[in-house]
């Protein structure tokens, strides 16, 4: 790592761990009669959020897209038996990696600057950082560092043994999906139509593939028109890398006004019908009078948005986590122990 490398990450570090634990009190989180609690590793792993941020900080200065791409898998991790690192499992005799499945299969990534923080982890802490509180981190630092919101993460996750491709396919709300199909995966999840407006506003950054949404562009309903939601001009800037057939891969800004920051700009978007995804649009265009007046709040003040964001993210990191006795800590994200 170069010295102005280190020198950006150390000041992200400064940035994001120091002022969030006066600026964003937040008790303990009581799950039965175990508990998350944001003080987990003070005595036993006092610098794991500075080790964390570090590492995050220099993977967004090398790669912009990075941040995107931990933060979605860690909405692709809680989705699927909870927030519990199984997306992060390779396949072996006994797992078939969710990384296989149709939501992730070649679009998550990230994958090794897990590695990377947990390498970092296991030298200083050795079997004590869990890979799902990783990922809980890494998601809050990477919001951060694209200009979005802080928030005091609760910790003492811990990770399966195991993964479900089955879930990951069924659970996880798809680019095509309806919005009432919408809504209820994230109600089978305990999280309401503030938690759903909010959290997709973290397509404010990142991109998404030709695949996703070319339907739009040519064929939406199967009467061999365009989605008359999408506006025309956007649409025909689309078209010429996303065709017909090919170009499934094609990458594509989320948000092409401000593609790299975190903001409010995605619900400007989709008030101008300029969301990229069916499944973002919809917030709007669904017949939903309560997400769209979410997506007209959120575009009219970023602050709520903010607010909201950050609430709605601590709430979907305590999906059904693994605690006490349950799960392990894995020394590598990739594989489980063997020692049990």
């Amino acid at each position: 790592m170069s010295a102005a490398m280190a020198a950006f990450a150390f000041l992200l570090v400064i940035a994001i761990v120091f002022p969030l634990a006066s600026a964003f009190p937040s008790p303990p989180v009581s799950w039965g009669q175990q508990q998350l609690d944001p003080h987990f590793y003070d005595h036993s792993c006092p610098q794991a959020q500075q080790i964390v941020a570090s590492i995050v900080g220099k993977a967004h200065y090398q790669d912009p897209r990075m941040a995107a791409s931990l933060l979605r898998l860690h909405f692709h991790d809680c989705f699927v038996k909870g927030c519990d690192a199984s997306i992060l499992l390779d396949s072996s005799a006994t797992i078939m990696s969710e990384k296989r499945s149709n939501p992730n299969r070649d679009s998550a990534r990230g994958f090794e600057v897990i590695d990377e923080i947990k390498a970092a982890l296991e030298a200083a802490c050795p079997h004590t950082v869990s890979c799902a509180d990783i990922l809980a981190l890494a998601a809050r630092d990477s919001t951060v560092m694209t200009g979005g919101p802080g928030w005091i993460v609760p910790l003492g996750r811990r990770d399966s043994r195991g993964a479900s491709v089955q879930g990951s396919n069924n659970d996880i709300p798809a680019p095509n999906n309806t919005l009432p199909t919408i809504i209820t995966k994230f109600k089978l999840q305990g999280l309401d139509i503030v938690d759903l407006v909010a959290l997709l506003g973290s397509h404010t950054i990142g991109d998404s593939r030709c695949t996703s949404f070319r339907q739009r562009l040519y064929n939406q309903t199967g009467n061999g028109l365009p989605d008359f939601t999408l506006d025309a001009s956007y649409a025909a800037a689309l078209r010429p890398r996303c065709p017909r057939s090919g170009g499934d891969q094609n990458l594509f800004f989320l948000d092409p006004v401000t593609p790299f920051r975190f903001d409010n700009q995605y619900y400007k978007n989709l008030l101008a019908h300029r969301g990229l995804l069916s499944s973002d649009e919809v917030l709007l265009t669904g017949g939903n009078p309560a997400t769209a007046e979410l997506v007209e709040l959120y575009a009219a003040d970023q602050d709520i948005f903010f607010a909201h964001f950050a609430r709605s993210m601590v709430k979907m990191g305590n999906i059904s986590p693994l605690t006490g006795g349950n799960g392990e800590v894995r020394t590598n994200c990739r594989r489980v122990n063997h020692n049990y």
